[in-house]
């Protein structure tokens, strides 16, 4: 690891979609140490072990999905403050109020603009 990385904040990314993976990685990667979870298992593990700034999170998913995870890493006391983002294709009014209401702290849909996820991204770690 060189040293810009270990200063560089880490963004997990929970997305099953592969295609999503290469684009977070292409928009935030130069800024940012991005690591990809493609289920909320791998993703509630990986919050454990690394210092997490951002979470952004898909809403569907199988097994456990967005809303679920989302809610789950609201009930765990050192997670209450962490930023989660969820970006979804998901964009009904519905939808949007069931993911705040889990606990989303924004929610950004499919296809989301690069510049305004970037935005929140620096608002939420200043």
């Amino acid at each position: 690891m060189s040293e810009t990385e270990s200063i560089k904040k880490t963004i997990l990314a929970v997305d099953d979609s592969k295609i999503m993976h290469g684009i977070i990685k292409k928009v935030l990667g130069q800024k940012y140490r991005v690591l990809i979870a493609d289920n909320a298992v791998d993703a509630l593990s990986m919050i454990y072990h690394e210092q997490v700034a951002v979470l952004l999170l898909d809403v569907s998913m199988p097994g456990i999905d967005g809303l679920e995870l989302c809610r789950t890493v609201r009930t765990i006391p050192q997670f209450k403050t962490l930023p989660i983002i969820m970006l979804t294709a998901r964009d009904s009014s519905f939808d949007k109020v069931q993911g705040y209401l889990a606990g989303a702290t924004e929610y950004l849909t499919k296809p989301f603009d690069e510049e305004k996820l970037n935005q929140l991204i620096s608002h939420f770690l200043n």
